[in-house]
């Protein structure tokens, strides 16, 4: 049975203002498919306009954290927050910039247990205290951050993505948003099988 992609009304992608459908059919090049959020949030494109900008802002910065970090703690917040869209699709992500089949749905599910570095686990420790109790965050967090090299650029994007992605993960939650089936096997199997 495949469920809607959304519980609320979904466009075409033909009838999107001319420049988010040039942003998505360039992620559809790269990707191969056009991933789910982009259709569902295209239901009000101001918003979605918004979206892209502020996702490519944190998700994109060239310099700081990796890659894989920044997935890092999408996955391990979009986890604390049973968001399964994120989980899914950035666990995807994850696994590719990480070229570990095994590491998001370990991150997914408890970071204390994965297969990550000391540095890694500071800074999904202080993610997850963003993402289930900001409003105790102090100055021995930032401390711990400092001790694993941490800049404070970085410890920003730390809670920014984890902010960004809490709210990310409760749109989701509230249209029922549904992952893109390619997202399951992305990097669990080589390309072409």
């Amino acid at each position: 049975m495949t469920l809607p992609i959304s519980r609320f009304p979904v466009p075409d992608l033909a009838s999107l203002p001319d420049d988010l459908r040039e942003r998505i059919l360039a992620v559809q090049a790269k990707a191969g498919f056009v991933p789910n959020v982009f259709l569902a949030l295209g239901h009000r494109p101001a918003e979605l306009r918004a979206f892209m900008d502020y996702h490519d802002a944190l998700m994109l910065r060239e310099e700081g954290l990796t890659k894989a970090e920044r997935e890092m703690i999408v996955v391990a917040t979009s986890g604390a927050n049973n968001c399964v869209y994120c989980v899914v699709a950035h666990g995807a992500i994850l696994r590719v910039y990480a070229k570990n089949a095994r590491v998001a749905d370990q991150l997914a599910t408890n970071h204390r247990k994965a297969e990550i570095t000391p540095r890694q686990m500071a800074m999904l420790d202080f993610a997850l205290k963003v993402c289930t109790e900001s409003a105790a965050v102090d100055e021995a967090d930032f401390a711990a951050l400092r001790e694993h090299g941490f800049s404070d650029d970085e410890i920003w994007d730390i809670g920014a993505i984890t902010a960004f992605f809490a709210m990310s993960n409760r749109i989701a939650n509230l249209i029922s948003m549904r992952p893109n089936d390619e997202f399951y096997l992305l990097g669990r199997v080589p390309r072409g099988k």
